[in-house]
C-alpha cells in the first residue's frame, strides 16, 4: 500500500497504476532473462579490469599534455579485453558519439574513397559528417564519396543491392547498430556478424565499423566478436554507467586505433597525449556498473513496448522481440502524442522535473526535435530520456533510466500525460 501511495503522490492515478502493475506481472520471465545476461557481462567488465590490475593509482588526475597517464592507458585496455579488440581509445577529449564516429570516418578514409552504408540511412547527425546534407568540413569536402544500401521493406539486407555497390574505391562499410530516428529493427549481434561475413567475402581489405551506440552490454557478445574492425560509442550512454561526464571510445584493430589516435590529436602525438583532468574514477565506476544500469534499462524499454502495443500504437521492437538496444520507438502519428510523451519523461526526471520540454531546431537535424532528459549529466541518454523529430510518422524514441524502477516510472508518467490530453484513454 505504501509504494502505490509513493506513485500516487508522484501524480499518477489509480488506474495508470494498475495498467501498468498488470503488464509488470507479466514480464518477471523476460526480466530474469536480462538478469542473465547483465550477470555475464558484469563479470566480463571485472575480469578484464583485475586482469589489467587496477589500483588506487589509476584514478590520479593529469593535466597538460597528458603524457605516461598510466590510468589512461589501463582503462583503454580494460576497453580492449572486454570488447575483444587489438586496441582502444577511451578519452574525455571526444565529445559524444558523432564525435567519435567522425573521428573513425576521417581517420580510416582519404581522398578518393568511398563510405558504404549498406543498411540505409544513418543517423541525422553523420548527415553533415558524410556531406549528406552538405557541411562544413564534412567527408564530401575532403573528395570522399558516400553510397547506401537501403534494407528491404521486411528488415532484411538487399545483399544482392550490397553486392552491386561494393567496388574497387569501397574503403570502409559504416553499419548502424541502432535504430536512429527510423522505425526498423535494430540489428543483432548476429545480423551484423552475418552482414561483415558477406561484405568480407566480396572485399576482404574492407575496414567494417559499427555504430556501437545504445547497444552495449546489451547481448553477451559486441560487434567486435562477430569480424568488426572498429566499433565505436559514447560514455554518455551505455559504458559510462550514468557516471561519464564526458567522453567517447573506438575499440578495434591495432592500425583503425592508431589512425584514430592520431586524427584525434595531431600526426606525430597520436594516444601518448591527452590528460584525464581527474575524471577516471567516473569512468572506472561507470563501466564498471554499465552492466546492471543497462539491464535497467532494458527492463524499462521491454515495459514501455507492452504498455504502448496494448494500447493500439506501433512499437519497434515490438512486445515480444528479442532486444538488441535500449531504445524503444513508438509511433503516435500525432506530433501531439509526442510531445506529451517526453512531457511524462521529463515529469519524471530526478533534475528539471518542473520544465516543460519544446521542440527546438538542434544543431544537427533537418526538422524540429523534443527531448526530454532530466539527466544529472546533460543529454545522458542511458539515463531517463525520450526524443524524436517533429515530422511524420511522428514517432518518440525512449531510452535509458539508470534504474528500472526510475523507467518504470517515467513510462507510467508519459502515460499519465496522454490520458490527461485526451490521446489515450484506459
Amino acid at each position: 500500500m505504501e509504494q502505490k501511495n509513493m506513485y500516487y503522490d508522484l501524480g499518477i492515478s489509480e488506474k495508470v497504476y494498475q495498467f501498468g502493475e498488470e503488464i509488470v506481472r507479466n514480464l518477471q520471465e523476460r526480466f530474469q532473462e536480462i538478469d542473465k545476461i547483465s550477470e555475464y557481462n558484469q563479470l566480463k567488465v571485472l575480469k578484464a579490469m583485475q586482469d589489467n590490475r587496477v589500483a588506487e593509482a589509476h584514478f590520479a588526475a593529469t593535466t597538460g599534455y597528458g603524457y605516461n597517464d598510466m590510468g589512461r592507458e589501463t582503462l583503454e585496455r580494460i576497453y580492449a579485453d572486454c570488447f575483444h579488440t587489438e586496441a582502444a581509445l577511451v578519452r574525455p577529449q571526444i565529445t559524444c558519439g558523432t564525435h567519435a564516429l567522425a573521428v573513425a570516418l576521417s581517420a580510416n578514409l582519404r581522398p578518393g574513397d568511398e563510405l558504404l552504408s549498406p543498411v540505409g540511412k544513418p543517423y541525422d547527425t553523420l548527415e553533415e559528417v558524410i556531406g549528406i546534407r552538405d557541411s562544413i568540413g564534412s567527408l564530401k569536402e575532403y573528395g570522399i564519396t558516400y553510397a547506401q544500401v537501403d534494407l528491404l521493406e521486411d528488415g532484411a539486407f538487399d545483399y544482392e543491392g550490397i553486392k552491386r555497390a561494393v567496388n574497387e574505391r569501397t574503403k570502409l562499410v559504416t553499419i548502424q547498430r541502432s535504430k536512429g530516428y527510423q522505425t526498423r529493427p535494430t540489428l543483432s549481434v548476429e545480423r551484423i556478424g552475418e552482414l561483415i561475413a558477406f561484405i568480407k567475402s566480396i572485399k576482404p581489405d574492407v575496414i567494417c565499423m559499427v555504430d556501437n551506440c545504445y547497444g552495449e552490454f546489451v547481448e553477451t557478445k559486441e560487434p567486435s566478436d562477430v569480424g568488426a574492425d572498429m566499433i565505436v560509442g559514447s560514455l554518455i550512454k551505455n559504458p559510462g554507467g550514468g557516471l561519464a561526464p564526458i567522453g567517447g571510445y573506438i575499440c578495434g584493430t591495432k592500425r583503425c586505433v592508431e589512425q584514430c589516435a592520431y586524427r584525434l590529436s595531431a600526426p606525430g602525438l597520436g594516444q601518448e597525449v591527452g590528460a584525464n583532468l581527474g575524471i577516471l574514477p567516473a569512468f572506472y565506476q561507470g563501466f564498471f556498473l554499465a552492466p546492471t544500469v543497462v539491464a535497467g534499462a532494458l527492463k524499462g524499454a521491454i515495459f514501455a513496448a507492452n504498455v504502448y502495443e496494448k494500447l493500439g500504437f506501433s512499437v519497434v521492437p515490438n512486445a515480444t522481440e528479442s532486444r538488441h538496444d535500449i531504445i524503444q520507438a513508438v509511433t503516435f502519428g500525432t506530433p501531439e502524442g509526442v510531445i506529451e510523451f517526453c512531457k511524462g519523461i521529463q515529469a519524471a526526471a530526478p533534475v528539471d522535473s518542473y520544465v516543460t520540454p519544446e521542440p527546438w531546431d538542434m544543431p544537427g537535424y533537418d526538422a524540429p526535435v523534443i527531448m526530454a532528459a532530466g539527466a544529472f549529466v546533460q543529454g545522458s541518454s542511458i539515463e531517463l530520456s525520450a526524443d524524436g523529430p517533429i515530422k511524420p510518422p511522428y514517432a518518440v524514441y525512449f531510452q535509458g533510466g539508470l534504474t528500472w524502477y526510475h523507467a518504470k516510472l517515467g513510462i507510467l508518467m508519459s502515460l499519465q500525460k496522454l490520458v490527461e490530453a485526451g490521446i489515450v484513454t484506459l
